[in-house]
């Protein structure tokens, strides 16, 4: 299977679907917020291994409580399959934490 850029249309469909996810510089962009920093870390670690597995790895930040996150899949030049299927991943692991 190839690897290709979203369409727009792709990308406002994952939107609508995730609710929480914006687009912030031509990346999907997301902010984590969690009840302390041990719950923003635990977050973190839980998707390193998975971000390991699928060897799709976010670019983010994290001052606290809190985590941001951009996604974008530098192969094709935007956001793909790839980032969509993080985001969900990232979304589902996160609820737990909740």
């Amino acid at each position: 299977m190839t690897l290709t850029k979203a369409t727009d249309e792709e990308i406002r469909a994952f939107i609508d679907q995730q609710g929480c996810w914006t687009i912030q510089n031509s990346k999907l962009h997301r902010e984590y917020l969690f009840n302390d920093f041990i719950q923003a870390f635990g977050f973190m670690t839980e998707v390193a291994v998975v971000a390991e597995r699928t060897d799709h790895h976010p670019e983010w930040f994290n001052v606290y409580k809190k985590v941001v996150v951009d996604l974008t899949t530098h192969e094709v030049g935007g956001i793909s399959s790839r980032d969509f299927k993080l985001a969900r991943s990232m979304d589902e692991i996160a609820g737990r934490a909740e």
